[in-house]
């Protein structure tokens, strides 16, 4: 990340991404995840979750405590408080349900006119957003990002620290078709666990167990489906759903070595 901030300043190149990285050392695999990829171990048929995506709703106590602490960051036009939708000036006075940093659930409070000024993490899902700007908490970069037509800056709120799973390979016995499967969002937007492990077996049995191209085959089947074929509505999946309008990209890695069955 100070790399980025400095090749910013020397060479003038703004921007950021997610990072999502797998590393092997001693018999344990290390996946270290900062933004919105996924990474999931299919064995022997079951999911293995190695990652979790990091967005405004999933580190919303972790952005509220550092707007609670900082308010200046907020510029006077955002509240660190959440409220289950826009709250408009004719319910000053009113009670309205709310939380804060410390809360999981929700309390009741009187809206005052703090609580007119718009949220700092508005909407929910894919469209959950920090500030009305980004929708990813965690990652590399963006040290120029600030909120549209203002002077407010978004990268104090954007960590560059991954979360790290770690997998031990040597309790378990693995077979050639146990892999590790790394993708970017836009393979998670239209895909989930199962169907990708789905993608998985289907393609893997469809190849001899000693090919070493089953796995990028794989891989390659996972980005198609993902994107879709283009018709006349846009890219659109098998079930006619639109095709992932985001960067897809995956990675499947061996965790067993070449079989020999018959």
């Amino acid at each position: 990340d100070e790399q980025i901030e400095r090749e910013r300043a020397s060479q003038r190149l703004p921007g950021g991404c997610c990072a999502l990285a797998a590393i092997y050392l001693m018999g344990k695999f290390y996946v270290a995840n900062a933004g919105d990829s996924r990474a999931i171990i299919i064995r022997n048929g079951e999911i293995i979750p190695m990652s979790r995506e990091f967005t405004p709703e999933t580190e919303r106590q972790r952005l509220q405590f550092l707007a609670f602490l900082r308010p200046e960051l907020l510029g006077k036009e955002f509240t660190h408080l959440e409220f289950p939708r826009r709250i408009q000036p004719k319910e000053l006075g009113k009670k309205m349900l709310y939380r804060d940093q410390t809360m999981n659930g929700w309390a009741y409070k009187k809206i005052e006119e703090d609580d007119l000024k718009f949220p700092l993490i508005y909407g929910e899902g894919k469209k959950a957003r920090v500030m009305a700007t980004i929708g990813v908490t965690r990652g590399l970069g963006d040290h120029d990002l600030k909120v549209f037509s203002s002077n407010i800056h978004i990268k104090p709120f954007l960590s560059c620290f991954p979360e790290v799973r770690v997998y031990d390979l040597t309790q378990y016995e693995h077979c050639p078709d146990d892999v590790l499967v790394l993708g970017t969002d836009g393979l998670w937007d239209v895909t989930n666990d199962e169907e990708v492990a789905g993608v998985v077996m289907e393609v893997l049995t469809s190849y001899e167990p000693n090919d070493p191209c089953r796995y990028t085959m794989v891989a390659q089947e996972l980005v198609l489906r993902s994107r879709g074929v283009l018709k006349e509505r846009g890219w659109r999946l098998a079930n006619d759903k639109l095709g992932s309008g985001d960067d897809i990209s995956v990675f499947v890695i061996p965790l067993g070595g070449p079989g020999n069955y018959t």
